[in-house]
C-alpha cells in the first residue's frame, strides 16, 4: 500500500476493483453511494454511503474535520440524488487530545448536519495510545432518500458539462495552511453542502443525467473516471474552468494543476443541452458550462490558443490527507 492508494485517482480505482469489489460482490463502486431497494412500501429507495476523514490540519479556514466529515458524507448522498436523512459517526481519538477541542468538533458536526436537515443518530468512540492517532480520525456513514435518479451510465453524447462554482479552493486552502503561506486574506475551503443545489435541479430531473462531487483528484480525475465508466469522450475548454486568482497563484507556486486540486463543495453536472440555461440559473451565478460529451474515449482539455491536453486520473498523491 502507498499513499497514492488513498488519493482518489487511478491507484484508488485499482484498489477498489482488485481488492474490495473482488472480495465483496455486492459493492456498488460506480457511484458515491449504494442503492438500498425495499418492496414495502413498493419502490421505496434509500441510498447508503460511508466515508472516513483524516485531514491535516484538523482546523482550517472555512471548516474543520467535524464539519468536513458531515458535509463530505452528505454530499456523497446528494450527488446520487438523495436527500441526507440519518448519519452515524465513528471517532478514533488519540490519547491526550483536549476535551475542549473534541467538544468543538462535535458541535461543528451537529451544526453541519442541522444545516441540511440530517440527524446524527448513532456512533462509536475508540481511543488509541498517544502518538498513534494524530488527534482525531472520523468515519461518518449516511442514509438518504432518493429524490431524483442520476448515474454515470446515463451520460449521453451531446450532454453539456457544467461545474457549480470556482474550483480548487479546498486543496489550495489545506496546502497554504501546511506550508504556512503568509496570505493577507487566507484562502477559505469551499466546504459546503451540495444538497440545496441538487434539490433545485429536481424539476429538471429528466434532463440531468449525472452529478458528481469534485473531491480528491479534482475535476480532471472525476472526468476521467466518468469517461471510462460511460465509454464516452469529454471535451472541456480549460479557459472556461473557473479558478480564483488566489488558487491559481498557490498552484503556480507549487507546480500544481488546479484541475487536479480537491474541492469539498463543488460538483459537475451532465445534462441535455436544451436545459443548459435552466440548470445554470438553478445552480447560481458561479456555475459555468465548461464542455461537452461526444462519442469516443478519454478527456480532452482545449485552450483558446488552439492546443489540447489529454487528462487522466491522478496517478500519484498530489496532496495527502486532504479530507
Amino acid at each position: 500500500m502507498t499513499l497514492a492508494h488513498g488519493a482518489g485517482g487511478r491507484f484508488t480505482q485499482q484498489l477498489i476493483r482488485d481488492i474490495f469489489s473482488a472480495a465483496m460482490t455486492d459493492v456498488q463502486a460506480d457511484q458515491d453511494g449504494a442503492d438500498l431497494v425495499f418492496q414495502d412500501p413498493p419502490d421505496s429507495r434509500l441510498v447508503f454511503t460511508t466515508d472516513s476523514y483524516v485531514v491535516s490540519p484538523l482546523v482550517f479556514p472555512g471548516g474543520d474535520i467535524g464539519k468536513l466529515s458531515v458535509i463530505g458524507t452528505c454530499n456523497d448522498l446528494a450527488v446520487c440524488g438523495a436527500e441526507p436523512a440519518y448519519l452515524s459517526c465513528g471517532w478514533i481519538i488519540e490519547e491526550g487530545f483536549p476535551t475542549e477541542s473534541l467538544f468543538a468538533l462535535a458541535q461543528s458536526m451537529a451544526l453541519a448536519a442541522a444545516e441540511v436537515g440530517a440527524r446524527i443518530v448513532t456512533g462509536d468512540t475508540k481511543v488509541v495510545e498517544r502518538g498513534h492517532g494524530d488527534g482525531v480520525f472520523l468515519n461518518v456513514s449516511g442514509v438518504g432518500v432518493r429524490r431524483l435518479f442520476c448515474h454515470p451510465r446515463l451520460i449521453q453524447p451531446g450532454d453539456v458539462v457544467i461545474v457549480s462554482g470556482d474550483l480548487g479552493r479546498h486543496g489550495a486552502c489545506i496546502l497554504a495552511q501546511r506550508e504556512d503561506l503568509q496570505i493577507q486574506t487566507p484562502i477559505e475551503s469551499d466546504c459546503a453542502h451540495l444538497w440545496p443545489a441538487v434539490s433545485r435541479l429536481s424539476p429538471l430531473a429528466e434532463s440531468v443525467h449525472c452529478i458528481r462531487d469534485l473531491t480528491r483528484g479534482g475535476l480532471a480525475t472525476v472526468l476521467a473516471e466518468l469517461s471510462e465508466t460511460a465509454s464516452l469522450q469529454i471535451t472541456i475548454e480549460r479557459d472556461r474552468v473557473p479558478v480564483s486568482k488566489k488558487v491559481a497563484s498557490v498552484c503556480e507556486l507549487f507546480g500544481m494543476d488546479p484541475l487536479y486540486m480537491a474541492n469539498e463543495g463543488r460538483m459537475v453536472v451532465f445534462a441535455e443541452p436544451r436545459r443548459e440555461e435552466d440548470i445554470l440559473e438553478s445552480l447560481g451565478a458561479g456555475a459555468r458550462r465548461i464542455g461537452v460529451v461526444s462519442e469516443g474515449r478519454g478527456v480532452i482539455a482545449s485552450s483558446q490558443l488552439g492546443g489540447s491536453q489529454m487528462l487522466d486520473m491522478l496517478s500519484g498523491e498530489q496532496l495527502p490527507r486532504i479530507c
